[in-house]
């Protein structure tokens, strides 16, 4: 049963139904799957030959196709839950199916979910853009040049690069810098795959590769607002998009994965850029990688960004409409944030095994899940039906889960963060 609400209420979400069913999509299937792709694929990538050296290969495999699939089908059920409100806004499930405290958690998902994966991908900038620049000018021994300080070419690229597309109306425009950030994707996967040189013995299987896998393909934020933008919108064709989006994310995925490991083994790094830095810095075809990544990495960034907007806006400004000075702000604020955290953390593992911990799962698996037997009415689907049993499972499995690898995780990363901080003392 669909929770009560007041007549203010009804008449809110009427509106919102309206606008949304209004908007007339323009953005074009290819550049819909282009968005979508470029949502799943960022740092990630960088992550999963340090899990798959902590499972092997067949469990790895086995692992990245069960979080695959099941992320797919959570798309649908996000999918279904919206074509039955006609609400396209992750936030705005929660509202319908728990009232405010669903939309806040909801909104609260998002934000620490995309603010770290933001910051990840900013943190690749940090370390790896000084590392190219050296190698081009061939700097063997920097002497506190600030063209080499990642701290200042972070806060330059947020400026230059990432701010004016982040600064974009709709999502759809950034169809085209999607586009060209997975090719610089499929340059480093082809790259990766032709370099396998030594080998050592793997460690045993780690608490935090499901955390890894998770982060990986969050991308449910974002699967809403393309929805709206997409030309001809169906739930259908939404779903096809979602499907091919995750089938290549997913190839992609293990073929990097893979060949990273098999060129390293047990000594595969958390970040592999970094472990390739062991072979040759100034090797032609690694420069061309970490150029590759960087430049991917950073076109990703504004496709993250949208979703974190319009949770804040959900959250502080619902019944607002659009307003440029806000829109500036909100994304001025959030580059400033994320800056700030990139500057000052220790490393990329911790933000992966907390993000992929907690509000990970969250957005890929609970909450649609939650929304979808919250919001469809018993009159179509009871209790009883075989999507609200699976629904069910999937809920159990996953508190389950979570309850247990959770406090693993948070120990693990504190332990990274004093390694760190030892080290920079």
């Amino acid at each position: 049963r669909l929770p009560s609400h007041t007549p203010q209420q009804q008449q809110h979400y009427s509106l919102l139904t309206t606008l949304d069913m209004c908007f007339e999509g323009k953005t074009s299937f290819g550049m819909s799957v282009f968005n979508l792709g470029n949502a799943i694929m960022g740092s990630g990538i960088l992550g999963l030959s340090y899990a798959m050296a902590n499972t092997g290969v067949v469990l790895f495999l086995v692992l990245l196709t069960v979080v695959a699939v099941l992320s797919s089908y959570s798309i649908h059920l996000l999918l279904k839950s919206s074509g039955i409100v006609g609400i396209r806004a992750y936030e705005q499930l929660g509202q319908r199916a728990f009232g405010t405290p669903g939309k806040m958690a909801a909104g609260i998902a998002i934000t620490l979910q995309n603010i770290g994966a933001m910051s990840s991908y900013l943190y690749i900038v940090k370390y790896e853009f000084p590392l190219v620049i050296q190698a081009f000018l061939g700097v063997d021994k920097p002497s506190g040049e600030w063209y080499l300080n990642g701290n200042y070419l972070v806060i330059m690229v947020s400026i230059s690069v990432i701010l004016p597309l982040a600064l974009m109306k709709q999502l759809g425009y950034l169809g085209y810098t999607s586009g060209f950030s997975l090719t610089c994707m499929v340059f480093f996967l082809i790259s990766v795959c032709t370099v396998i040189l030594y080998s050592c013995r793997p460690p045993p299987v780690t608490a935090y590769t499901i955390p890894i896998l998770a982060f990986a393909f969050v991308c449910h934020p974002e699967v809403l607002p393309i929805y709206t933008e997409l030309k001809n919108p169906t739930k259908q064709r939404m779903q096809h998009v979602s499907n091919i989006s995750i089938v290549v994310m997913y190839t992609m995925y293990f073929l990097a994965a893979l060949f990273g490991y098999l060129t390293f083994y047990g000594e595969v790094e958390s970040e592999l850029l970094h472990t390739y830095s062991r072979l040759d810095p100034y090797d032609t075809l690694i420069l061309c990688v970490r150029l590759a990544v960087l430049t991917a990495v950073t076109l990703t960034v504004p496709i993250v960004l949208f979703p974190v907007r319009r949770a804040i806006q959900q959250l502080f400004f619902p019944n607002k409409t659009f307003y440029w000075p806000r829109h500036i702000a909100i994304a001025v604020t959030l580059l400033t944030v994320i800056n700030m955290l990139v500057i000052f953390a220790p490393n990329i593992l911790g933000i992966f095994g907390i993000i992929g911990a907690t509000s990970a799962p969250c957005l890929i698996f609970i909450f649609p899940a939650v929304f979808y037997i919250r919001i469809v009415p018993e009159e179509e689907e009871p209790m009883r039906s075989t999507p609200k049993i699976l629904c069910f499972r999937l809920l159990c499995h996953l508190g389950a889960h979570m309850t247990n690898i959770f406090p693993v995780c948070l120990v693990w990363a504190c332990k990274q963060l004093s390694i760190s901080t030892h080290h920079r003392i």
